[in-house]
């Protein structure tokens, strides 16, 4: 043979070694799939010591091995219940005895502390992930074990779980594993029936609904009572505050009333629901996550409360009656301070939501759909938070670039007010007359306003005064300078002006000017001063008064007939 029929020999003895092993490879792969490793677990036995035995049918997926549970321990037949659960860890005489107990005992855990939805179980033999819409990662994957469920006890969680046996070449069934049965018993101990079930007739413990017919009866008197302990303790509260000294511990005391009341009403059933009675999965589920709330949202008030007790203290302590009068280092600090509680709140917020989702194990329930629906959920969020959100940061706005600070006086659509607060979503403004006009902040961002208080509180004011033209100027401009002397909140004397500005065939327009320490007080002192030159006039000079001369002929007819003759 020459040596290119040898290489040629090579080459297909090769390609003939390669294809048979990738042929091994397939059929191999070919018999993992019938019913290698990946599948199920491989047993030589199980369950040999129960009496009687269970349809393999009737646990063929894990939705129907639940079902199969559910229906047996309905019926409270536990010793065939007891068949869906592996018990290989026990002997057969303690298969035999331990088995429909722990059936029964499995089934009050389910009860009490977490229910299944069957609904939710695949009904799929090898238990693939179906997922249509492909984001989950695991879709297609053949499982032999999946999770029923995870409870916690004190520091330890135990899980328990379906998995899939087979016995010899019979068919795969679907059975509770050996670890989730050997944790029955810690289980039960936590979330089993209370001793003061014990004491409930037997035929209120039978199903109506969801719920059990004693605890359609419980949960409205252990709320009742519950309700009326809120009660006692906001009336005892009520009788601390009067109790406190006046001030700042007083109006903290009658703040907290109410969040201090939801949290002993929290602790109070929370110990209700964890060492007295044990309600249904269904209703101790809900009141948890609700109880967490709770307690959460009266903690995270009393903390602001606390928080908004100090900078009250520290306004009086510093800037007494908020108002334009005080320096604008002191009003700029009360800005700066509402800015801080603002942010205060915002932290606070995140944290008490940090702290609920992570009790309630949010992300764990949810998972996969809460990613899925993020961006839909931020769309909706957007478009349904938009008004507050931009309220929000135009509050943050104004706080940070200080076109306005509390105490400020302000013109705002033609209406003297001071800045008394300004909040996350709306400033509060003290009309002139004590009233108090709430806006948007938003509102209030896109619309002028007057700061009077911008640069100084000083105000150049001017009244003004029609009379005669035969009016003396010199001497009411005497009077003028005499009288705004006279008023304390008129500063600057030198300043003072008073001067013909107009005149008319009638009368003449006397404008007098003066300087004031503030707008409000300003115009206090213009009233007083008009009033005081009208007086004066008055009672020394009513000549002066404007008059209007109607010309009836060319005769004057008020001089009489001799007059006439005369002319």
């Amino acid at each position: 043979m020459t040596i290119k029929g040898w290489r040629l020999w090579r080459v297909a003895m090769a390609v003939l070694l390669l294809a048979g092993l990738m042929l091994t490879g397939v059929c191999q792969a070919q018999e993992d799939s019938r019913g290698g490793e990946p599948g199920w677990y491989e047993l030589d036995a199980l369950n040999v010591g129960l009496e009687g035995s269970l349809d393999d049918t009737s646990l063929r997926s894990p939705r129907e091995a639940m079902r199969q549970f559910m229906k047996l321990t309905g019926k409270e037949d536990f010793r065939s219940a007891a068949h869906i659960l592996n018990l290989e860890d026990l002997s057969p005489e303690e298969q035999r005895i331990q088995g429909p107990e722990l059936a029964r005992q499995l089934i009050e855990v389910f009860r009490r502390g977490k229910w299944i939805n069957i609904s939710r179980l695949s009904a799929r033999p090898d238990a693939v992930i179906e997922d249509i819409s492909g984001k989950d990662p695991r879709a297609g994957e053949v499982r032999r074990d999946i999770e029923l469920a995870s409870l916690e006890v004190g520091n330890d969680a135990y899980d328990i779980r379906l998995g899939r046996y087979q016995v010899g070449d019979d068919e795969p069934v679907w059975l509770i594993t050996p670890e989730s049965v050997s944790s029955i018993p810690a289980l039960y101990q936590r979330y089993g029936p209370s001793r003061f079930e014990a004491y409930i007739p037997a035929p209120l413990k039978q199903n109506f609904g969801l719920l059990r017919i004693w605890e359609w009866i419980a949960i409205p008197l252990v709320l009742l009572a519950i309700g009326l302990i809120g009660r006692a303790v906001h009336w005892l509260m009520t009788a601390l505050t009067r109790l406190v000294p006046s001030g700042s511990p007083s109006i903290f005391m009658t703040q907290i009333r109410s969040p201090t009341a939801l949290i002993v009403m929290a602790l109070v059933m929370q110990t209700l629901i964890e060492f007295v009675v044990s309600f249904s999965a269904v209703v101790a589920t809900t009141l948890r996550v609700t109880l967490t709330i709770v307690m959460a949202w009266g903690i995270g008030v009393i903390a602001l409360r606390l928080i908004d007790t100090f900078m009250l203290h520290m306004t009086r302590q510093m800037a007494g009656e908020i108002d334009d009068s005080k320096p604008r280092d002191e009003r700029k600090l009360l800005t700066t301070l509402y800015a801080v509680r603002r942010v205060i709140i915002l932290i606070m917020v995140m944290l008490v939501m940090v702290y609920v989702l992570g009790q309630v194990r949010l992300f764990e329930t949810l998972g996969m759909s809460i990613l899925a629906s993020a961006s839909v959920l931020a769309v909706l969020v957007g478009i349904a938070g938009q008004a507050v959100l931009s309220n929000i940061l135009s509050s943050f706005q104004l706080s940070l670039a200080k076109p306005l600070r509390i105490g400020d006086l302000v013109m705002f659509e033609g209406q003297w007010c001071y800045v008394e607060s300004i909040f996350y979503t709306y400033i509060l403004l003290r009309v002139w007359n004590e009233r108090r006009l709430i806006v948007p902040v938003t509102y209030f961002a896109s619309r002028p306003f007057e700061n009077l208080s911008a640069k100084s509180t000083m105000e150049y004011r001017s009244l003004e005064l029609t009379l005669h033209l035969n009016a003396d100027v010199a001497c009411l401009r005497e009077k003028f300078l005499e009288f705004a002397k006279q008023e304390k909140n008129v500063i600057e004397h030198e300043k003072l002006l008073c001067c013909v500005t107009a005149q008319t065939a009638a009368a003449q327009t006397i404008t007098c000017f003066l300087m004031t320490v503030d707008p409000l007080s300003g115009w206090a002192a213009e009233a007083s001063i008009r009033e005081k030159l009208m007086t004066f006039i008055r009672d020394h000079h009513p000549d002066w008064w404007p008059r209007q001369v109607v010309v009836l002929s060319e005769q004057d007819i008020a001089r009489g007939e001799h007059a006439v003759e005369r002319s």
